[in-house]
């Protein structure tokens, strides 16, 4: 495993579409108290360059993740993927808890951007993608942010529709794309298309999607069909931001 110590060092990561596991800065004094973190790294240096989170329960080297974050790079986009402190500390001890509150998901989402120091498109999947369009909308955060890109947006809570997840859109400066199933149940396209949205933020369906924009076989469609769809959607998304 190599590792890079500063953030200079983040254009010499990697050349490469396979992903390694490098060290991104060092966050002892962190109020989150995380030691280094590790990030994977797909695609050229040269690339759009792209922060992807995780959603709430699983890693940033899921399948769902990974197939992401590849296919992108397959697309000239670097991507740079980190994990959450609850989820290193998962990963160092095997035990499952839930996500840190969002100060603190925040404030590592933060140490990252802080670290790569550069015109990027934060991005993530359900939780993740949450966190990187409140981070973008935050004002002192936000001046390297040219975009953010959801996979799936939990507009609310399982099961409780009546509390949004939308209080900071209007402070979105940033154009931001949301891919989302149609039947998604933290956010359907009965519900969304209701909401007062504002303009800069744009909704791609994906027919029949769930969370994890899979379809239904009787749907005629395949979740390949719509992972896909979504890489293509968010690289192009990605490049259009930072052109």
């Amino acid at each position: 495993m190599t590792k890079a110590k500063l953030s200079s060092d983040i254009d010499l990561l990697v050349k490469k579409q396979t992903p390694d596991i490098w060290c991104l800065g060092d966050y002892t004094s962190a109020p989150f108290g995380v030691g280094n973190m590790d990030v994977l790294v797909d695609g050229e240096g040269n690339g759009s360059l792209c922060i992807l989170a995780h959603g709430a329960g699983a890693p940033m080297d899921s399948s769902f993740m990974s197939e992401y974050a590849q296919g992108l790079a397959e697309k000239g986009v670097r991507v740079i993927r980190f994990e959450f402190p609850y989820m290193q500390e998962r990963r160092l001890n095997g035990k499952k808890r839930p996500p840190n509150r969002q100060p603190e998901l925040i404030e590592c989402f933060k140490q990252v951007l802080k670290d790569v120091d550069g015109p990027c498109v934060l991005a993530g999947k359900s939780m993740g993608g949450r966190m990187a369009s409140i981070l973008a909308s935050i004002e002192d955060a936000s001046a390297n942010i040219k975009g953010v890109l959801a996979l799936g947006y939990p507009f609310h809570p399982q099961g409780k529709p009546e509390k949004l997840r939308t209080e900071h859109f209007p402070d979105l400066k940033a154009p931001m794309l949301i891919m989302q199933g149609s039947r998604d149940a933290l956010g359907s396209i009965e519900l969304v298309e209701a909401l007062p949205i504002p303009s800069n933020i744009k909704v791609h369906w994906l027919e029949d999607g769930n969370h994890d924009l899979k379809p239904r076989v009787k749907s005629g469609f395949t979740h390949e069909q719509h992972k896909q769809v979504a890489i293509e959607c968010g690289a192009q998304f990605i490049k259009d931001c930072l052109a």
